[in-house]
């Protein structure tokens, strides 16, 4: 199928592209294009106007500041996994990356695209909720800045309004002696998630101070699994300590579809997390 007819704008300025938005009605944007444009063909969608932000050269970045680790929306996922800053200061996002797709898909998709396209099952948003990213979004008229949990209102719905831009995402820069994983099981490499799980642990003196567990495909929105990160803070994480902690993750929300059961879905988190909370742990004893 090919996509309806459109009205096509390719602004060379954020700020031409936020005029743009601010005055076009029903109009979408397009970062990589990789989910967009098969909903088009589709016709899942059949917007008047597309605004492709691939000209907007001051989308494309990663810099360090401060403690942190700031990054364009529209840098490419291959530039960031070839990138020594982010595999340097964000294994987990690195891990994340090659689970994504294939080497053409990471080649055109951007971290900010998949961020806003937010399918609960897709590998980046994941890493985002367990890295604590914060978004900073904007409008013609002003910025705000937005927690990623606080990101996901409904099944592939963010909280963006029709005339804002995601411009770029923060992620803080863990400091010694923490670790880092991600697990992931589909039906076939490149697949989106049946079960994902990322995992950023920190140890001090043998004991967790701090732990983010964060699980795509289970439900309607990526989840954080807050049960299990309150039973890890103040515990060696020896293998019955990690054990309890998984079976106490009662809080995730579980859907049933043509490619699992709910009690399938489950079966795989608390396998996966295990395992990711066993890397990890072991990351950030070897690190602290």
């Amino acid at each position: 199928m090919k996509p309806p007819p459109f009205d096509y704008y390719d602004p060379s300025s954020l700020e031409e592209g936020l005029q743009l938005i601010s005055t076009l009605d029903e109009a979408k944007l397009l970062a990589g294009g990789q989910s967009l444009m098969p909903m088009l063909n589709m016709r899942y969608l059949a917007p008047q106007s597309i605004v492709d932000l691939n000209r907007i050269e001051e989308l494309r970045f990663c810099r360090s500041e401060n403690s942190s680790v700031v990054i364009g929306a529209m840098t490419t996922q291959r530039d960031l996994a070839a990138s020594p800053l982010i595999r340097e200061q964000l294994p987990l996002l690195v891990e994340a990356l090659s689970h994504v797709g294939h080497l053409q898909t990471r080649t055109r998709g951007t971290l900010g695209g998949s961020i806003c396209h937010l399918d609960p099952a897709a590998e980046l948003p994941v890493a985002a909720l367990a890295l604590e990213a914060t978004l900073q979004v904007r409008s013609a008229k002003e910025a705000r800045e937005i927690a990623m949990g606080d990101f996901p209102t409904f099944y592939m719905t963010p909280d963006i309004m029709p005339a804002e831009i995601l411009t770029e995402i923060t992620f803080p820069v863990r400091a010694a002696g923490t670790g880092y994983a991600f697990e992931e099981f589909a039906r076939r490499h490149g697949d989106f998630a049946i079960i994902s799980v990322a995992v950023s642990l920190s140890l001090e003196a043998g004991q967790v101070t701090y732990a983010r567990v964060a699980v795509g495909g289970a439900g309607s929105v990526p989840q954080r699994a807050k049960l299990l990160e309150d039973a890890l803070v103040g515990e060696r994480p020896e293998d019955s300590v990690l054990d309890e902690a998984v079976r106490l993750s009662t809080d995730i929300e579980y859907i049933a579809d043509v490619h699992a059961t709910e009690e399938y879905r489950r079966h795989l988190f608390f396998v996966l997390a295990r395992r990711a909370l066993t890397r990890a742990a072991r990351q950030a004893a070897s690190e602290s």
